[in-house]
């Protein structure tokens, strides 16, 4: 089992990285999801997030989540064939938490170098626990 710590790395590289990851049958636990980041603009990206939110009825469909561990989540499973065996299988394999549990306070924790926030050619990006707060998550 691998625990990643998302801190400081880019949201999008990451879910690559593990989606690839779990597809090989490794099992990862991902902390501190809320602290990842995504490259660009504050404004637009939470725009973007915001409008995803109006697309589905609230009955019928489709869901975006609000909270930063669904979110990187789900940006994972987009990576996945999440609708075949082999997609269910490796989304099985992964946990993701904000903050660090107890259980990990004293384990390992690996980081995923060429996800690495420093990459960034421009300073413009948000936290996923920002863009988060901004769509009205309590967490």
């Amino acid at each position: 089992m691998t625990i990643i710590d998302a801190d400081g790395l880019i949201m999008g590289r990451l879910a690559s990285t593990v989606a690839k990851r779990l597809l090989d049958g490794e099992e990862i636990d991902i902390i501190n999801a809320d602290k990842a980041v995504i490259s660009g603009s504050k404004l637009s990206t939470i725009k973007e997030y915001d409008e995803m939110l109006k697309i589905g009825s609230r009955e019928f469909g489709p869901y975006f989540p609000r909270k930063p561990d669904r979110i990187l989540k789900r940006t994972v499973r987009g990576m996945l064939p999440y609708k075949r065996s082999r997609g269910k299988d490796a989304m099985a394999r992964l946990k993701i938490y904000m903050g660090v549990p107890e259980e990990f306070k004293d384990r390992e924790m690996t980081t995923v170098p060429e996800a690495d926030m420093n990459r960034l050619s421009s300073n413009k990006y948000i936290t996923l626990g920002r863009v988060s707060k901004k769509l009205g998550s309590k967490f």
